[in-house]
């Protein structure tokens, strides 16, 4: 399965939509990581089981500790900074689900590691309780970066804020330009 061709290019230029596509990614890959305990559980260890393993591995080591920073770096700093204090709690629950996340993910990690290799032990009870807890974390977490406080970050952001924001996300990366400005 090719998990990370799916969602079309969003490049740099448009950093808040580069932030939601990648959204869609870790939604994805959530999902893989629900199927692939559920394949375990229920054939063990196969040839499609270790793929899947490393491809979430793979987003959740890479792609989103970068998309956590990039709104650590960009978008948080902007919403605390516009004084409002509705939007200021949110952004420290925020700041919060990102600790959780990474404490749940610490745990996961190691069984995907087993499981992408040669090895790998079996579907426990606690795997599941983390699996779902981080999925939840997700699930209550994007719709408040999306709806809110993305939003009142875009709007304290003119054009050359953009392209900063963009420009520093592309060099943290090492990525190259993808769009002419």
């Amino acid at each position: 399965m090719d998990l990370f061709n799916r969602t079309p290019a969003v490049g740099f230029e448009q950093p808040f939509e580069m932030l939601e596509a990648c959204h869609e990614r870790v939604q994805r890959s959530l999902d893989l990581l629900a199927r692939l305990i559920d394949h375990v559980a229920a054939r063990g260890h196969d040839a499609q089981s270790r793929p899947a393993a490393h491809d979430v591995l793979r987003y959740f080591e890479l792609a989103a500790p970068h998309h956590h920073e990039d709104e650590e770096r960009h978008v948080f700093p902007r919403v605390l900074a516009g004084g409002d204090a509705a939007q200021a709690a949110a952004v420290q629950r925020l700041r919060d689900d990102h600790r959780r996340m990474g404490e749940l993910w610490a745990r996961l990690r190691p069984v995907l590691q087993a499981w992408a290799s040669e090895g790998g032990g079996p579907v426990t009870d606690e795997l599941r309780a983390d699996a779902a807890a981080f999925r939840a974390l997700y699930a209550r977490h994007i719709p408040v970066e999306e709806g809110l406080v993305f939003v009142a970050a875009k709007g304290l952001c003119d054009a050359a804020a953009l392209q900063a924001m963009g420009d520093e996300m592309r060099a943290r990366r090492g990525a190259a330009a993808t769009m002419p400005r």
